[in-house]
């Protein structure tokens, strides 16, 4: 399969507890994938986009199951490297729509932070559109560091458009170190989408990148459009800016206006926090439409 995106990154077995009770008192948990970049591809995935995923798992159980769920959601797994010596990562977290999410890494010396330079060939990207990164692969070691750079160089040799994604993760090292290995990482894309609190830690890109801001009040903007949230009740609001990547990666893909690129990736973001994982909400195509549908509906009757 030649890919239309290439997305590279931490992939991780996510236990979810059951909705609304604490980590310390859950006794039920649901299994799936998590990881930023992970969350983009089955998005673009399921919008009909070819999609592969370069990264590493353990071989172990966590390991396969991940496999399996990226490639039932048809996306291409054949560059991944199974590593027999370090662990698949995992996450818990709870459940709530109001109040503060628990969560806990185990992600440690695991084959996702053993992602090196030398793993990246420009076979690997050959024919993609677009390559997605996050600064949360970055944080992992500094061989994953290096992986980044290298992949984002071969994306600019093989022609593609880099997209990039901060998602500052506070766990994964202080501010300052933030600020020394992503904010970087930022003039090397061509599209960068980034939170308003993300943008005050690490400062703006330089002039070449597209910016996308998402706002505390979490609304976005770019290139002077302002896009509203649609009014939705939020479940659970972990995965609402992947989601939010997603439908704004595939109007772009697709040649829209930016106007009708921010539109889709509030609805995108809007049908992710409606449910309690990273990524049961993310649409296929037909689900989007008829989303932006009931919301250019819900905001007829509004005026």
């Amino acid at each position: 399969m030649t890919p239309e995106v290439v997305v590279c990154g931490e992939a991780m077995l996510l236990m979810v507890a059951e909705p609304g009770i604490p980590l310390e008192r859950a006794r039920a948990f649901r299994a799936s994938v998590a990881g930023a970049e992970t969350n983009v591809a089955a998005g673009l995935s399921r919008l009909g986009h070819r999609v592969r995923w370069l990264g590493r798992v353990g071989a172990d159980p966590a390991g396969r199951s991940v496999l399996a769920q990226l490639r039932a959601d048809g996306i291409d797994t054949d560059h991944a490297v199974v590593d027999p010596d370090a662990p698949t990562g995992l996450l818990l977290r709870d459940s709530h729509p109001a109040r503060g999410i628990d969560v806990q890494y185990y992600r440690a010396a695991s084959a996702a932070s053993r992602l090196g330079p030398g793993e990246l060939t420009g076979e690997s990207v050959a024919g993609a559109r677009l390559v997605h990164l996050t600064g949360i692969t970055a944080m992992l070691s500094e061989s994953a560091h290096r992986a980044v750079l290298r992949l984002a160089e071969l994306a600019r040799d093989a022609g593609a458009t880099v997209s990039f994604d901060p998602n500052v993760r506070l766990k994964l090292g202080t501010p300052g170190r933030w600020r020394e290995r992503v904010a970087p990482l930022m003039d090397l894309a061509d599209v960068v989408l980034a939170g308003e609190d993300e943008l005050e830690l690490l400062g703006e890109p330089g002039p070449g990148p597209l910016l996308v801001v998402k706002h505390r009040d979490k609304s976005a903007s770019c290139q002077g459009i302002r896009q509203e949230p649609f009014p939705v009740t939020a479940v659970d609001p972990v995965g609402a800016g992947d989601g939010f990547a997603v439908g704004f990666l595939s109007g772009m893909l697709r040649g829209l206006p930016y106007e009708s690129c921010m539109r889709e990736a509030a609805a995108v973001a809007a049908l992710v926090v409606q449910c309690a994982n990273d990524t049961d909400g993310l649409p296929h195509r037909e689900g989007l439409e008829r989303a932006l549908a009931a919301f250019a509906g819900a905001e007829t009757v509004h005026r």
